[in-house]
């Protein structure tokens, strides 16, 4: 039987409004303000847990000026999760907002596609708007992390578990991946930054940042053929994703929302 997930969104850190024309390609300068939201997800099943994405390390956080409002770690904590016994992570993309605690899971290893690792460590990377959004030292540490025996390489699409499984889309990155996850309420799609905000999918709008626009473009239509609803996506940004689901309990009000 396909296995079904409880999964959650960990909000971790914020950045202040910005206006439209910041977050969208050719957005209304007057429209705004527009929020974003740094979380990680963790998808829990009856046999494995995986975590999608470990977040900003808090010492790139402050040079970067974003705020911090815990740690991925401490926000599993809270849930009563310790990082050590998190063996599965998967990496979205590498982006240093999401692959800047590698030290906080030991015990872990980390799910990549193979052409986010080509990315990040060729040509494309003597380009300084793309390389910006990239830490030299969390590329090292992956490369550590592979010499490691510490990195599972996918190309393309591929099921890590029943019921989880990882889609290639490309587009902000070149090997930005989404995560499907079957849940209790259907398939949920952890977009990640294939879709910043629920804006970006409703208007069918680029965030500035990417490799691809038209597979950004491409990748909004996938989500929506991997998804049972429109939903059933939930994008890597969006602080609406806090108010249109529930808090995992009360102590967890606006830290821990179920998404499943």
């Amino acid at each position: 039987m396909t296995e079904q997930y409880e999964v959650y969104a960990i909000q971790y850190g914020a950045l202040g409004e910005r206006m439209a024309s910041d977050m969208m390609e050719g957005g209304d300068p007057h429209e705004g303000p527009l929020s974003i939201s740094y979380y990680v997800w963790l998808c829990v099943g009856r046999e494995k847990t995986f975590l999608v994405d470990i977040g900003i390390s808090p010492p790139v956080g402050k040079r970067r000026q974003r705020t911090i409002l815990r740690t991925p770690m401490e926000g599993l904590q809270l849930m009563g999760v310790e990082p050590e016994s998190i063996q599965d992570i998967i990496i979205t993309h590498m982006h240093y907002d999401h692959v800047g605690n590698f030290d906080g899971f030991p015990n872990a290893r980390f799910h990549l596609q193979d052409s986010e690792m080509a990315y990040t460590t060729g040509r494309h990377m003597l380009d300084e708007r793309k390389r910006h959004f990239f830490e030299p030292d969390e590329v090292c540490a992956m490369v550590r992390n592979i010499y490691g025996n510490r990195v599972v390489f996918h190309d393309g699409d591929d099921e890590l578990a029943p019921g989880l499984s990882v889609h290639h889309l490309g587009g902000h990155t070149a090997g930005l991946q989404c995560v499907r996850v079957n849940t209790r309420r259907g398939w949920v799609v952890l977009a990640s930054d294939a879709a910043h905000l629920y804006a970006h999918l409703e208007r069918r709008m680029v965030f500035p940042n990417y490799f691809d626009p038209q597979a950004v473009l491409a990748g909004y239509d996938r989500v929506a053929e991997l998804a049972d609803s429109w939903d059933h996506i939930i994008p890597g940004h969006d602080p609406k994703v806090m108010e249109n689901y529930p808090a995992k309990s009360s102590d967890l009000e606006g830290i821990v929302v179920r998404l499943d």
